[in-house]
């Protein structure tokens, strides 16, 4: 058996919802946001599901994810990704070609496609825009482009991010609404922050305002009974129940490597002649525990200051916001027991972003970056309180 849990028919389904879409699904061609917490298989589902998913219905794929280097700036790595990509189709022999080629014929152009652009001057200044790069790919390629953006949310925190996004708009406007276009432009992005996501679709500020935003489909019982079966079949014994698996699964807050990490701990630990239904949901509220903690440890290594920071941004309801103030310095002197200088602020908050505990949502405006960790930091602190 494999060791990835194929979804082959839930991305057969969005591919065809896309690239082939009926009355009801149009608006996706607006643009489509998929929203879940980290470490659910999100990534996995785009690359070894949705995308083939999507090249089997002939259209042209570019990926790009915003986390592969979070030191550098989000719009950068996209203009990258389209670049290589170009650089690809119009490289005979490419991987990108065959693979093209594969699942629509010897159509797709096998000397490689040829642009009226420079593409080392793609989105700068006096070069080729994003929308006439799309335009001309939809044009030779004469079918359906579509631009995945993984961990989109990276892109509006900076004004760069945010004008990449209008760029990404004017493409989809200079392509799909054409009479007779051989083709559409279309743009997915997904992310780790529901929030953060759902606000892409849904302030008026915002570049894909009016778009469709959905929450990932988290693996269950499908998966469970994968998983069963496959560690049967490798002879593992004392297995739980299907059901008790699947809701230690959801306590783990249906993360595959943590439930995998709950299985090897039951079979590492089980006493003898113990019930496996009775233990592993106990395995997985104590790894649910650690795995916050484990992020927990992350600010507190940074010190007294960077904690006070943190927990005013977990505390906050949606953005945090006067973290440089003198009010939120004299919150942070209380909290540490000592004076916390304004000048202080700015390296901590650096040194959070630089370890993806805190991300920038605007000007001024900062969230914790994974929403599971935010709760759990609540949770304890709801503890202390009634302690």
């Amino acid at each position: 058996m494999s060791t990835i849990f194929s979804r082959t028919e839930l991305a057969a389904s969005m591919a065809q919802q896309l690239i082939r879409p009926d009355f009801l699904n149009e608006g996706l061609r607006s643009g489509l946001f998929i929203s879940g917490q980290r470490r659910t298989g999100k990534t996995t589902f785009l690359r070894h599901d949705l995308i083939p998913a999507l090249e089997a219905e002939r259209a042209v794929v570019i990926y790009v994810d915003l986390w592969s280097d979070t030191q550098s700036n989000p719009a950068q790595l996209v203009r990258d990704a389209v670049r290589q990509a170009l650089e690809e189709l119009q490289t005979p022999g490419s991987s990108l070609l065959a693979r093209l080629a594969r699942v629509s014929g010897a159509d797709i152009g096998v000397m490689g496609f040829k642009f009226g652009f420079k593409l080392d001057k793609l989105g700068q200044s006096g070069g080729a825009t994003l929308a006439q790069a799309m335009t001309e790919l939809v044009d030779q390629a004469r079918r359906d482009v579509v631009l995945i953006v993984d961990e989109v949310q990276q892109a509006i925190t900076t004004e760069e991010g945010n004008n990449l996004l209008l760029a990404l708009k004017a493409a989809r406007d200079a392509v799909n609404p054409r009479p007779q276009t051989p083709g559409h432009f279309l743009f997915i992005g997904t992310g780790s922050h529901r929030a953060m996501v759902s606000e892409l679709t849904t302030r008026r500020t915002q570049a894909f305002n009016g778009a469709t935003s959905i929450a990932y489909p988290v693996l269950d019982v499908d998966y469970i009974r994968y998983l069963l079966q496959r560690l049967a079949k490798d002879g593992v014994k004392n297995l739980p129940s299907e059901s008790v698996a699947t809701e230690a699964f959801r306590t783990l807050g249906n993360r595959p490597e943590e439930m995998i990490r709950a299985l090897r701990q039951l079979q590492l630990h089980l006493p003898p002649g113990s019930n496996p239904d009775e233990v592993l949901p106990i395995i997985a509220a104590t790894l649910r525990s650690t795995a916050a903690d484990t992020e927990l440890a992350k600010v507190e290594g940074l010190g007294s200051v960077a904690m006070a920071i943190f927990g005013r941004i977990a505390a906050a309801d949606g953005e945090a916001k006067g973290l440089f103030s003198a009010d939120a310095a004299a919150e942070y002197t209380r909290a540490v027991g000592r004076e916390v200088r304004i000048e202080e602020i700015q390296p901590i908050m650096n040194e959070l972003m630089s370890a993806n505990i805190i991300m920038r949502r605007g000007h001024g405006l900062y969230g914790v970056t994974d929403p599971f960790v935010q709760q759990a930091w609540r949770e304890r602190q709801s503890m202390l309180d009634g302690a």
